[in-house]
């Protein structure tokens, strides 16, 4: 019989510390290939922006990631200032909604024969009403009524039928 030691891979009779020496530049090598490859990305990714900015040089991977954070800060801003716009357009939006509805419910009760009293007490409260800014969805159900008002006699509700 052969000896088993012919047999054992060169790596088993390394010592840990001998394998970690083989490793370490193989993992580092690795790790560079990685950020290389990334920065390359980017550089493809915003390949008309830099053209933009810098015409005709050649990009040192530092000017690669500078620039590419400078491009999102800007985006970010641009998408914070287009949010800000369409929140304000959701606003009039929802004041012009509510105008809407306010005429027509002028409108309906003028054309029914309604109580004058109650007529005038809704009209008063519509008026009276601030309109909120929407903010996000509607809840569905308006909120529990403070428990003073919780004490008072409740009035009968006027209903159309």
């Amino acid at each position: 019989m052969a000896p088993s030691a012919l047999f054992l891979e060169p790596s088993a009779l390394l010592t840990p510390k001998e394998k970690n020496k083989l490793r370490k530049p193989v993992v580092e090598k690795m790790r560079r290939d990685r950020i290389n490859s990334s920065i390359e990305q980017l550089k493809r990714l915003l390949e008309t922006e830099f053209q933009r900015r810098q015409p005709h040089s050649k990009l040192e991977k530092a000017d690669i990631l500078e620039m590419t954070v400078s491009y999102l800060k800007q985006q970010t801003h641009l998408q914070v200032k287009a949010a800000g716009a369409l929140h304000k357009t959701s606003q009039l939006d929802f004041k012009e909604g509510y105008s809407r509805c306010l005429q027509e419910a002028f409108h309906f009760l003028s054309l029914h024969k309604v109580q004058t009293e109650t007529q005038t007490k809704l009209l008063s409260h519509f008026q009276k009403t601030p309109v909120p800014a929407p903010e996000g969805l509607y809840p569905l159900f308006p909120p529990n009524p403070p428990k003073q008002a919780a004490l008072k006699t409740p009035s009968p509700l006027w209903r159309p039928w």
